[in-house]
C-alpha cells in the first residue's frame, strides 16, 4: 500500500483513502487506541475499522457499485465516519450534506447528484419523506435513530449493517480516481458538486495538518464547525485520524456553553472554529465571569472569514492561547493561506500553506504589485478537478492549473496576505457561504414586499451579516413588527442563519439606466 503522495503523483496505481486512513492505522498497531471521543463514547480503531467495513459491505448487498454516489445527511457522529470511510473503501461517491437545510435543498442536492442511496438522522427524514417521491435517482433510504427505524419508507441503519461482514477489501482506486463530493453554493444561488479525488484529503493533511499545526498522535482535535463542511471534514476526521491521533464529535449545535463544557471534559489539544464563534465564547466569559479551563488546548484555528484582531488579543488574555487565522475553501478542500505557530500578523490571513502557489492578479490575468489589490487565484494538489455538470463556472473558476477563488486580496512586503472582500456579491456570514439572490427570492413571496436587495453589512466586531433593503407594496406601513414578521419569515423557508439580521424599508431601490439594482451603493449607505 502507497501512501505518500509524492510517490503515488503522477502513477496510475493502487490507492484507497479509507485504506489509508483507517486501515493503515490498525496496521501501525493503534487498534486499540481511541480513534472517536462522542458523549460518554469511545470508538478505537479497530472497532472504526470493523464498523467502516460492515457499512461497505452493506452498500454492496443492496447493489451500490463504484462511482454510485450517496448522500449524507449525519449530525457529527460515530456514524458518519463509519459510513464516510466505508463508501470510499468501496469506490462509492459519499457527499455530505448541512443537517439544517430546507426540504427543496435536499430535493435539489438529492436530484443534482443523481444519488441511488440516502443516508439520513431519523430527525432530519422526518421532514423530507413526504417529498419522497420527487427524490427522482433515489433507490434506498438508510435512517440512523436511536431507538431503532421502524417504517417502509426506510431501512434502520443499525439494522442495516449488523449481519454485514467485518471483512472487506479496499476497491483498487488510483489517487485520482473520484472520491468523495462536497457541496458549495455559487453566486447564482444554485449550489455546486465540488468533485474531490482520492488524494484529495492526503494533501490537504499533509500541507496544512503536518506543516502548519505540527499534529502527530498525542493530539486530539474537536471542531466546532460541522463534519459536513469542507473545514470541519479536516478538522474533526482525516486530520485527527490521518496522525493516529483522536477526534472529538459534538452532536449538539456549537454554542459557547456546549463547547466549553466539551473542552473541559474531553481535553482536545487543537480547537477549531470560525469568527462569530470565538467572538460569542468571549463574550459568554465576560458576561459569566468565569474563566473555562482550556489547559489542554496548544493552538487554536480559526477560518470561515477574517477573524477580527480583537478576538486575537482577547482570546490571548483570557486563555493564553494563539488563534491561528487562515482561508481556505470547499474546492481547496480545507486551508491554503494561514498565520502560523509563532508567526502571527492580528487581521492578516497569514502566508501560503507549504504545498500551494498562490499569486494576485489583475483583470488580465497579470501579477500585481506588493499592496496592490487584485484577485487571489491558487492551486494545489488538493484542489477539486470541478464542478460536476456545471460547465459554466469550471470555465469561470478553473484557468489551466489556476483556481480564481473570487477574493480580493493584497500582500504586504512582509508575505502576508490581506483580504479585502469578494469578487462578487456572495455573503459569508458565520463562516457559511450565503447567497444574496437566495434570499430575496425567498422575501420576493412575502405578500408586503414589492422590491428587495441584500447586501453584505458588518457589525462592531468587523463580521459580515446579511442587510435587506425591501420596497414595500402600496398600502403597507413599515414598522418595527414588520420587520420582525419578515426576519422570521425567511428563518421558515430557509435555513435559519441566512435570514437578514437587518432590514432597511425605503421607497426605491437604486438601480442602472437598464433596471439593475445599484448595489454598491446600497453597501455604501
Amino acid at each position: 500500500m502507497l501512501e505518500s503522495v509524492q510517490q503515488l503523483k503522477g502513477i496510475k496505481d493502487y490507492y484507497n483513502s479509507a485504506y489509508r486512513f483507517v486501515e493503515g492505522n490498525v496496521q501501525k498497531g493503534l487498534g486499540n487506541k481511541v480513534a472517536i471521543y462522542c458523549d460518554d463514547a469511545k470508538v478505537t480503531y479497530q472497532e472504526l475499522l470493523l464498523k467502516a467495513n460492515k457499512y461497505g459491505n452493506a452498500l454492496k448487498s443492496i447493489g451500490v457499485e463504484r462511482e454510485n454516489r450517496i448522500l449524507q445527511v449525519v449530525c457529527d457522529s460515530p456514524e458518519f465516519i463509519y459510513s464516510f470511510f466505508g463508501a470510499l473503501k468501496i469506490g462509492a461517491i459519499p457527499i455530505p450534506v448541512n443537517t439544517s437545510m430546507k426540504p427543496q435543498d435536499y430535493e435539489y442536492f438529492l436530484n443534482h447528484s443523481r444519488a441511488k442511496v440516502l443516508l439520513i438522522d431519523e430527525e432530519v427524514w422526518n421532514t423530507i419523506k413526504e417529498y419522497r417521491n420527487r427524490f427522482i435517482f433515489l433507490k434506498k433510504v438508510i435512517v440512523i435513530s436511536g431507538t431503532g427505524y421502524r417504517h417502509p419508507d426506510g431501512i434502520d441503519y443499525h439494522e442495516f449493517i449488523n449481519p454485514a461482514s467485518t471483512e472487506l477489501e479496499a476497491e483498487r482506486t488510483t489517487s485520482e480516481d473520484p472520491a468523495f463530493w462536497l457541496y458549495s453554493s455559487g453566486s447564482t444561488g444554485n449550489p455546486k458538486g465540488v468533485v474531490h479525488i482520492q488524494r484529495s484529503m492526503e494533501v490537504a493533511y499533509k500541507n496544512y495538518a503536518e506543516k502548519i499545526l505540527n499534529i502527530n498522535e498525542n493530539d486530539r482535535t474537536f471542531s466546532a464547525s460541522k463534519l459536513f463542511f469542507a473545514y470541519g471534514l479536516g478538522n474533526g476526521l482525516y486530520f485527527p485520524i490521518g496522525a493516529g491521533g483522536s477526534t472529538v464529535l459534538l452532536k449538539d449545535r456549537p454554542t459557547p456553553e456546549h463547547v466549553f463544557d466539551t473542552i473541559e471534559k474531553q481535553k482536545p489539544t487543537i480547537f477549531f472554529g470560525v469568527p462569530t464563534l470565538y467572538g460569542s465564547m468571549i463574550q459568554y466569559v465576560e458576561k459569566n465571569g468565569v474563566i473555562p479551563d482550556l489547559s489542554s488546548v496548544r493552538i487554536c484555528v480559526s477560518a470561515g472569514e477574517t477573524l477580527p484582531s480583537t478576538f486575537i488579543r482577547k482570546w490571548k488574555e483570557l486563555f493564553n492561547i494563539d488563534i491561528l487565522d487562515g482561508i481556505g475553501s470547499t474546492e481547496a478542500l480545507h486551508i491554503y493561506l494561514s498565520n502560523n505557530i509563532g508567526q502571527i500578523k492580528e487581521g492578516s490571513t497569514g502566508k501560503v500553506v507549504p504545498g500551494y502557489n498562490v499569486k494576485i492578479v489583475n483583470e488580465d490575468s497579470l501579477p500585481v504589485a506588493v499592496n496592490e489589490i487584485g484577485d487571489l487565484v491558487i492551486n494545489g494538489d488538493s484542489v477539486s478537478i470541478g464542478y460536476f455538470c456545471n460547465l459554466e463556472e469550471n470555465q469561470r473558476k478553473f484557468h489551466g492549473e489556476w483556481m480564481y477563488t473570487g477574493d480580493k486580496y493584497y500582500q504586504d512586503e512582509d508575505g502576508y496576505f490581506w483580504y479585502c472582500g469578494r469578487s462578487d456579491d456572495m455573503l459569508k456570514v458565520g463562516g457559511i457561504w450565503v447567497s444574496p439572490i437566495e434570499i430575496e427570492t425567498c422575501l420576493f413571496q412575502h405578500e408586503h414586499v414589492l422590491e428587495v436587495a441584500v447586501v453584505g453589512a458588518k457589525n462592531e466586531s468587523n463580521l459580515v451579516y446579511p442587510k435587506a433593503f425591501i420596497v414595500l407594496r402600496d398600502g403597507v406601513e413599515p414598522s418595527e413588527d414588520l420587520k420582525a414578521e419578515l426576519k422570521l419569515y425567511v428563518k421558515q423557508n430557509l435555513a435559519p442563519y441566512k435570514y437578514p439580521r437587518e432590514i432597511v424599508f425605503i421607497s426605491e431601490l437604486p438601480k442602472t439606466t437598464t433596471g439593475k439594482v445599484q448595489r454598491f451603493r446600497l453597501k455604501q449607505a
